[in-house]
């Protein structure tokens, strides 16, 4: 056994504060697995992030980044496809719940609520443009 894990008094390994130091500074660097980090070392992944939120508790810091980080987003209709605005609400006395499921090419499309004509045709004509 490796000198910086030992038995504790229950039986349970004890892990030295070097080995854990040295395992969280690892699962910090950017693209770093945790998961990889931890089956390397022989321990369970969830205990090594249970050491890095000490290890950040300890150092004062706060959990995630201090400011919210925007992206820029752009929305585009899907070329060589006609997009239908759905149609409104329907009158009272129809009824609003109802679920429609289509497969089609290992793909399964599930609309839920009130669902028309016009909804169905722009998700279908949708899949067969992304085909």
């Amino acid at each position: 056994m490796n000198d910086r894990v030992t038995r504790g008094a229950r039986g349970r390994r004890e892990h030295s504060p070097e080995l854990k130091r040295e395992l969280v500074a690892r699962s910090l660097l950017p693209g770093a697995s945790v998961s990889a980090i931890a089956l390397d070392a022989g321990i369970n992944a969830n205990l090594l992030f249970t050491w890095r939120r000490a290890q950040r508790n300890s150092a004062g810091q706060t959990p995630g980044p201090s400011t919210p980080v925007l992206l820029p987003v752009s929305i585009e209709a899907p070329q060589g496809v006609d997009v239908v605005a759905p149609t409104p609400a329907p009158p009272a006395g129809r009824p609003a719940t109802g679920t429609i499921e289509i497969d089609i090419g290992g793909s399964r499309v599930r609309l839920r609520g009130v669902v028309d004509d016009a909804t169905v045709r722009c998700v279908l004509q949708s899949l067969r443009g992304a085909a």
